[in-house]
Formats: structure tokens, C-alpha cells, sequence
């Protein structure tokens, strides 16, 4: 997909792999200026290496402390801020709720939702000063279904979508549009990480859970992070500039998540 984004100065949130890289390459090979932030410093300068005119932060975004670092280091390099979007995300625990870490529920819902609160709000008065834009959350098609097994990461992903929604109405008045992006399963490391867990709790192959997942969808299939990128870009141009306050699935058509 190829969108004039000239100029448009981007801050993506766990932008040194998957979905994230993604984003922030397509980004920059359309015109665009493009900063991102991860945890991993080694990833980061691999992304920084690849990627000319890349800018980098070190950063726990499920830390106010680090959010504020990043904001500052990010508007340093863009000058401002036209986009943000919140892609860090993890996956959570699996396992039936009673058996669950409370630890680990809270890092699920501290870097799901929390983080994308704390960039949200150091990024609104940058956008205000821009004259409007856009924010984009990552959620999930686990924000629109109930997800067996995986209650904090589900729990996490709806609350990203009132979130988005409450933006939306909160700053449409600015010209700041606020959408979520819902994906399906996207094929890779990540994924096959959480097929493996399920197939562990259900006692069953890698292969036959997979195979599940698969049938989840109307079009069996598996999400490409390009698929992502793409949307965002569609977000960032003319055709896009009356959407707002959405949750845009690109999943196949996800008929459950009962695998």
C-alpha cells in the first residue's frame, strides 16, 4: 500500500520487532518520521542500523517514569508529534483464572492498557499543538470475544477498546481521531508461543492446536504484521480521515476463540 505520509512524524510504542517494526518501516519508507522505543537495546540498535534515520528509546512503557524519558527523547528527534501508536502488548498467562498469578495479571493489564493511559497523555498536548491527528491502540479480536483461558490478556484488549472510544469523544473537538486496530493471530514467534501454552493446558500437539486456531477465522488463516501496517497507513490518509473512534478488525473474520 503506498500513502503520501511526507513529513507526518510517528511515535510507535515496541517498534524494533513484529508488528512494531512493521509499522515503523513502512512508515519510513513512505516519507514519514518515524521514533520507537522496545525494551531490548539490542533490537533496537539492529532496527536503528536497517533503518535510516530511525529514532530509538530504551523503555518499559508499563513505567510512567520511562514513558516520560521517551516522550521527551521522542519529541527532541520528531519536533512534534502527529501520530502516536500504542503497539506494545504482551501476551499474559494461560491457565483457568483460579490458577492464575496475580503478578502476572498485573504486568498483562500494566503494559496492555496502563501504558498506553501514560503514553496517551503525554501525547495528547503535543497533537493539540500539532493541530490534530491520530492515536492508534493496539487491541485485539481477543477485545471483542470471550477468550477461554486467557481472562487477563482478553480483559486487557476490551479495556483498550472503552479507552479508544472515550478518546475519541474526548478529542474529536481538537481534530485528534483515536481508533483501535484489532488483529487476528499474527503469524509468528509470538503466536506459536501461545499455541504452544494452550496445547500444553489442553494436553494436545502443537500441530492440532494450531490446526484450531486456524479454524477460528471465516478465511483460515493467519494475520501478516504487514496486514497491520497497512491499516495504519490507511488511517493516516484521505480515505481515512473520517474514521474515528473504531475498532477495526483485520482477522479473517473471527467467528470465536473457543479453540
Amino acid at each position: 500500500m503506498s500513502v503520501n505520509v511526507t513529513g507526518l512524524r510517528v511515535l510507535v510504542t515496541a517498534g524494533a520487532s513484529g508488528i512494531g517494526r512493521a509499522i515503523a518501516t513502512t512508515f519510513l519508507k513512505q516519507g514519514a518520521r518515524v521514533h520507537i522505543c522496545d525494551l531490548s537495546t539490542e533490537t533496537l540498535a539492529a532496527a536503528a542500523s536497517e533503518l535510516p534515520g530511525l529514532g530509538t528509546s530504551v523503555t518499559d512503557v508499563a513505567d510512567p517514569v520511562q514513558v516520560d524519558r521517551l516522550f521527551d527523547e521522542a519529541n527532541a528527534h520528531l519536533g512534534g508529534l502527529d501520530v502516536l501508536v500504542n503497539n506494545a502488548g504482551i501476551a499474559g498467562p494461560t491457565g483457568p483464572v483460579e490458577t492464575l498469578d496475580i503478578a502476572a495479571w498485573d504486568r498483562t493489564m500494566a503494559v496492555n492498557i496502563n501504558s498506553q493511559f501514560y503514553c496517551a497523555r503525554r501525547a495528547v498536548p503535543l497533537l493539540k499543538a500539532a493541530g490534530g491527528g491520530l492515536i492508534v491502540n493496539l487491541s485485539s479480536v481477543a477485545g471483542l470475544f470471550g477468550y477461554p483461558l486467557r481472562a487477563p490478556y482478553a480483559a486487557s484488549k476490551w479495556a483498550v477498546i472503552g479507552f479508544t472510544k472515550t478518546l475519541a469523544m474526548e478529542l474529536g473537538d481538537f481534530g485528534i481521531r483515536v481508533n483501535a486496530i484489532c488483529p487476528g493471530p499474527v503469524e509468528g514467534p509470538r503466536i506459536d508461543g501461545v499455541i504452544r501454552a494452550r496445547a500444553e493446558a489442553q494436553g494436545e500437539a502443537f500441530a492440532v492446536t494450531r490446526e484450531r486456531y486456524l479454524r477460528q477465522n471465516s478465511l483460515h488463516t493467519f494475520i501478516q504484521a504487514q496486514d497491520i501496517a497497512d491499516q495504519m497507513l490507511y488511517l493516516c490518509s484521505p480515505a481515512g480521515r473520517k474514521v474515528s473512534g473504531q475498532a477495526l478488525a483485520v482477522d479473517g473474520n473471527t467467528e470465536s476463540l473457543r479453540v
